[in-house]
């Protein structure tokens, strides 16, 4: 398995990530404050620039609204 963060696989997972901000209808500057952390630290996992660990995704989630586990059993289901 590769350790690169630019694998498709991470690639989906940030597409769906921005995909949950954008129907919930806020910006990265908005999650970002929710989340106490500059914008570009969103721009950078949004863009794949940066990983998330489990606890900061669960944050993610928490500050945009949405279900981790519904997320990851989507990126589960996508063909890698």
């Amino acid at each position: 398995m590769p350790k690169s963060i630019y694998t498709d696989r991470h690639r989906r997972f940030c597409e769906l990530l921005k995909m949950q901000r954008k129907a919930a209808g806020l910006t990265q500057t908005v999650v970002a404050t929710r989340l106490g952390k500059p914008p570009s630290y969103v721009a950078k996992y949004e863009g794949g620039d940066r990983r998330l660990d489990v606890l900061e995704f669960m944050d993610v989630a928490a500050a945009i609204g949405f279900d981790p586990g519904k997320l990851i059993r989507i990126l589960k289901a996508t063909k890698n």
